[in-house]
């Protein structure tokens, strides 16, 4: 499964996904400028075919302006260590997969 890390999820987390997500990409990694603002990360995740993996509400709002894709996994939640996230995305895992694989819907909300 291809997911794009948003500017504010730490890089780290691309190494412990590698197993369940051997796609996994930071936005720092893409190329664009640091830190990319959200237009730009949703043209390259487009672009790219990544699914955006984001704290942040603005993806929302794209996501309702111009549909999907990308698709968009928004944390509904606090940041949190690096840690604890990579263990909310292991216990949602088999929900994500479902989400990436589904033709239907653009936006998963994770609380």
């Amino acid at each position: 499964m291809k997911l794009l890390l948003d500017n504010n999820i730490s890089f780290r987390l691309v190494k412990r996904l590698l197993d369940i997500a051997p796609d996994c990409l930071h936005v720092k990694r893409t190329g664009l400028v640091h830190p990319a603002n959200d237009i730009d990360i949703w043209k390259w995740a487009k672009q790219n075919d990544y699914a955006i993996v984001t704290f942040d509400e603005d993806f929302e709002q794209l996501e309702t302006l111009y549909g999907f894709p990308p698709k968009v996994i928004l944390f509904r939640f606090g940041n949190t260590p690096t840690t604890m996230l990579e263990q909310i995305i292991r216990a949602n895992w088999s929900e994500i997969e479902t989400f990436l694989l589904d033709n239907n819907s653009g936006l998963l909300e994770v609380y």
